[in-house]
C-alpha cells in the first residue's frame, strides 16, 4: 500500500500559493492543501515543514543519460537516482544514443529501459535526421515530447546539415522542434584558423574562441527564420550569447509564444575565466562564454526573454574529459547540483525564487503540455520537493551519484539542501537514503497544436 503523507506547517513556492500550508499527499497525488489540515483520520506520516520550502519538482527538458550504448559513461538508473537526489522529477533525454533514437522502434526501445530502471518521470526526443521526415510525421506526440534537430555539433546521421530536410520538418512535422544551434561551417573556419596559428595543443579557454558568439547567432537565427516562415513550435536550446537574445521576445505571454528558449545551468554559473581553473571540465557545446553574456542570459531569465532553465547533464568519464582540448569530447554531470546552483543565485539576489519556480517547473509543464504536472496543486501528481534553505550542502567525490564520478562543482558548499523528493507521491530521497521500490512514470502530454 502506498503510504500517505502530511507536510505540516511548509512554505509552498508555487503558483497561487507562496505562504505557509498544510499538505497532504495521498499518492500518486496531491489531495489537499490548506492552511490546516487537522481533520484525516487514516493513517498518515506527518512531516514537520517548519522553516523549510516545498517546491514543484524540477522538469529537465534537456538531459543526456547515455543508455543504450554509452554506459560506460552514465546510464538511466544511476542519472535518474543523481536527479531525484537533486530535485528534479521528471526529465526530457536526448537522442544522441548508440544507435541514435532516430526511429519510433529505436525510441520505444529507451522507454522500456525508463519503465524498469527510471527513479525519475521520464520522456524521449525523437531525434531528427536528413532523411527521417516520415518517421518524424507518424510519432504519437501525445506520448513523445518533441523533436530534436542537432543544426551543429552532433555525428552521424543526427547531424541535420540539409537545408530541404530542415525545411520539410519545419513545415511538415507537428510537433515542438527543439534544436541545439551551432553554425558547424562557421566553428571549423574559426577552427582551422586557431590551429594555424597555434598549434593543435590548445588551452581550454580556446573552445570559447572556437565555438564563438557568430556561430551560436548565425544558427539560432536561421531556425527562428524557418519557424516564422512555417509558424513552426519552435524551442530553442542552450542560449549561451548575449547576441541570440535578440531573437526572442517578452511581449507576448508562455501561451502565445510560438517560439522559445532555454538557459542552462553553467552558463549561468561559470564564465570563461573559469576555464583557468576547471579546464575542459567545463567543456560544454555551445562553450561557456564572457561574464556579460552570463550576466545577460540571467537578465533574460528575469525578464522573460528566457522561458525555462535546464542543465544540459552530459557525463563523460573523467579520462575522456582529460585528453587535448580539441579531443575531450564537450559535456559534463550537473543533474544533482542544478537546483542548489539556482539557489545560491536566488540567496546573491540574482534570481527571485518565483522566478526559479516558473522556470523549472511551471513553464515547462505548460510549454509542452504536460498533463498535471509542473505546480503544487490539488489533483496533480505529487512530483515536490522539500528545501532547507539553512542546510549547507558540500559537494564531495564521495557523495556524488553520477556513474562518471566527478563533478564541476566538487568542493563548492552550497548554501541550501534538498532534503526530501517526492515522484508521483512516493517518497524516492530523503535525507541521502532512497527508496526504490517505485519507479517513475512516462510523461503524457495533451495534444500539441
Amino acid at each position: 500500500m502506498n503510504k500517505k503523507y502530511l507536510i505540516k506547517n511548509i512554505f509552498v513556492a508555487s503558483d497561487g500559493y507562496y505562504d505557509c500550508y498544510d499538505v497532504f499527499i495521498e499518492p500518486p497525488y496531491i489531495s489537499r492543501i490548506e492552511k490546516i489540515i487537522d481533520d484525516i483520520q487514516e493513517k498518515t506520516i506527518e512531516i514537520n515543514g517548519e522553516n523549510k520550502i516545498l517546491i514543484p519538482g524540477m522538469m529537465d527538458d534537456q538531459v543526456h543519460f547515455r543508455e543504450p550504448g554509452l554506459i560506460h559513461k552514465g546510464e538511466i538508473y544511476t542519472e535518474s537516482k543523481a536527479a531525484v537526489a537533486g530535485g528534479i522529477t521528471s526529465y526530457m533525454e536526448m537522442p544522441n544514443t548508440k544507435p541514435p533514437a532516430i526511429t519510433i522502434e529505436e525510441l520505444e526501445k529507451k522507454y522500456i529501459i525508463a519503465k524498469n530502471k527510471s527513479l525519475a518521470n521520464y520522456s524521449f526526443y525523437l531525434g531528427a535526421s536528413n532523411d527521417n521526415i516520415d518517421e518524424l510525421k507518424k510519432a504519437d506526440y501525445s506520448k513523445i515530447c518533441g523533436v530534436k534537430i542537432f543544426m551543429g555539433s552532433s555525428t552521424g546521421n543526427l547531424l541535420v546539415d540539409n537545408h530541404k530536410a530542415l525545411e520539410q520538418i519545419f513545415s511538415e512535422c507537428n510537433a515542438l522542434i527543439t534544436t541545439h544551434c551551432e553554425d558547424d561551417n562557421i566553428i571549423k573556419k574559426k577552427s582551422d584558423k586557431i590551429t594555424e596559428e597555434y598549434g593543435f595543443d590548445l588551452p581550454p579557454y580556446f573552445h570559447s574562441i572556437i565555438r564563438n558568439e557568430d556561430a551560436c547567432y548565425a544558427s539560432s537565427k536561421f531556425a527562428v527564420e524557418l519557424a516564422k516562415k512555417y509558424n513552426s513550435r519552435l524551442h530553442i536550446l542552450h542560449i549561451s550569447t548575449a547576441k541570440e537574445l535578440s531573437l526572442f521576445t517578452n511581449q507576448l505571454s508562455l501561451k502565445e509564444k510560438r517560439i522559445t528558449a532555454e538557459a542552462c545551468i553553467h552558463h549561468l554559473w561559470f564564465t570563461d575565466e573559469n576555464y583557468k581553473k576547471l579546464g575542459n571540465k567545463i567543456k560544454w557545446n555551445p562553450a561557456i562564454k564572457t561574464q556579460y553574456d552570463r550576466d545577460q542570459i540571467i537578465n533574460a531569465i528575469n525578464h522573460d526573454l528566457i522561458d525555462v532553465i535546464a542543465t544540459d547533464h552530459a557525463p563523460h568519464t573523467l579520462e575522456e574529459k582529460n585528453k587535448s582540448l580539441l579531443e575531450s569530447p564537450s559535456g559534463g554531470p550537473l543533474v544533482q547540483h542544478a537546483l542548489l546552483a539556482l539557489f545560491d543565485l536566488y540567496h546573491q539576489k540574482q534570481l527571485s525564487l518565483e522566478t526559479i519556480v516558473r522556470k523549472t517547473a511551471h513553464n515547462v509543464a505548460d510549454m509542452f503540455c504536460i498533463k498535471n504536472r509542473g505546480y503544487i496543486e490539488e489533483g496533480y501528481f505529487a512530483d515536490a520537493v522539500i528545501v532547507n534553505f539553512n542546510q549547507p550542502t558540500n559537494v564531495k567525490k564521495e557523495s556524488l551519484l553520477y556513474k562518471c564520478g566527478w563533478s564541476p562543482f566538487e568542493g563548492h558548499t552550497f548554501s541550501s539542501s534538498i532534503e526530501k523528493t517526492f515522484v508521483n507521491g512516493h517518497l524516492v530521497y530523503d535525507s541521502g537514503k532512497f527508496d526504490e521500490k517505485q519507479k517513475g512514470m512516462r510523461l503524457e502530454f495533451s495534444k500539441f497544436s
